[in-house]
Order: C-alpha cells, then structure tokens, then sequence
C-alpha cells in the first residue's frame, strides 16, 4: 500500500530532489517550503510520516516538531540536519522526532528508515483497534471480542479505500462506487458497529455508530 510522506524542507534543490527519489521509491510525496506551510497541509490531510529539515528561515523544524507533538500529532517525524554534534541528535530526538539523520545522507538510507518507522508506528494500529480493525504488516485484521484476529481479504483497491477512510476517521473520500460498495459489503459482514456511508456530492465516509450519520 502506497504510504504518504511529508517532505519540509527550505531548499527547494533538496526538497524537490528528496520528493523525485520517494516518488521513484513508491511513497506518493507532498513537499513543503517552511513549517508554516506544512501546518496547513497536515490540517487538511494525515500522512503517514514527515521527513522534517531542521533549520528553516521562519520557524525551524525543532520548534515545528514540538508543536505538532503538544497538539497531539504523533506521526513518525525523521529530522535532517546539517548541524553535526551529538547534543544535536539528541536535541531532536527529545524534542519528538523518531529518527534523526545527517546530510549529507543516502537515498536508499532514508528509503529504510521511513519503511522502518512506518512499519513500527503503533497509531496504525490504535486508529483501528478501537472499532475491532487491526492495519499492520499492510492488511487489515478483523478483532473478536476474545481478540483472536482474522485477515479481512480486500483487493488493492479497497485497502486503499479502507485506509483513506480511517486515516482519520471521519475523512470524506472519493471512489468508484463498485469498489464502496464491494468494501461496505465486506465491512458489513463481520462488523456490526461500522458502517460507509455515502455524503452526497463529495464521496464516502466510514462511522462508527450506524445511527450517527
């Protein structure tokens, strides 16, 4: 599954070379010039991790970090810097970040270590335990009341959808009304307390209350 990475960067060289090298790594990558700019698009969007500069003209990436970190936002945050200095590294990492990295570093490095704290983020799984729907390992698990957990087999397509549509819940997606419609049925075969909805003229959204629409 195509997993969405944030680049926040003031060098518009490095921030459009990282973007070309994840494209070309399979992650769908959104770039921002300055932290102010980034606070925008993650208020309308969630990604699934934030490759973050540290030193930016206006507010810089620590600063930025800490913010989002106080407000709740736990997505996994890899820090670059320039700075060298141990108490950097350690700067950062206090301040939030789930990784830290020099420049200058290697593609294919960073490539890992956004795989490796994507595949370790326990919210994957906390945005979907609570209504008896485990993501890990890129599946989607259906939980008992016992917590014994079986695969729920969805095409390419629908998890896609599944996970636009938890990625928080509440988001208003746009699909092919044959994929909704194949994901709703298999939803509603072994989970009672959720449901998709259409919200017409817009797209589909999933709730966790049938009577809640």
């Amino acid at each position: 599954m195509t997993k969405n990475i944030l680049v926040i960067d003031d060098d518009v060289m490095l921030r459009n070379s990282l973007a070309k090298g994840l494209r070309m790594a399979d992650f769908a990558t959104i770039t921002a010039s300055s932290a102010e700019e980034a606070s925008k698009i993650l208020n309308r969007i969630t990604v699934d991790a934030i490759v973050l500069d540290r030193m930016m003209i206006g507010m810089d990436g620590l600063t930025f970090l800490k913010r989002i970190r106080q407000n709740g936002d736990e997505t996994p945050v890899i820090m670059l810097t320039a700075m060298s200095g141990a108490e950097n590294a350690i700067d950062g990492l206090s301040g939030g970040a789930n990784d830290y990295m020099s420049k200058p570093f290697q593609l294919q490095e960073l490539v890992l270590r956004l795989n490796n704290i994507i595949k370790n983020n326990p919210i994957q799984s906390k945005k979907t335990d609570n209504i008896g729907l485990i993501f890990t390992n890129d599946e989607f698990f259906v939980k008992d009341a016992s917590g014994h957990q079986s695969l729920l087999a969805l095409s390419s397509e629908e998890k896609k959808l599944l996970h636009k549509l938890m990625s928080p819940i509440g988001n208003i997606v746009s699909a092919t009304p044959m994929v909704a419609k194949r994901l709703r049925n298999k939803i509603n075969s072994v989970l009672s307390d959720i449901d998709i909805i259409t919200v017409r003229g817009m797209g589909y959204k999933i709730i966790t209350n049938k009577t809640d629409r």
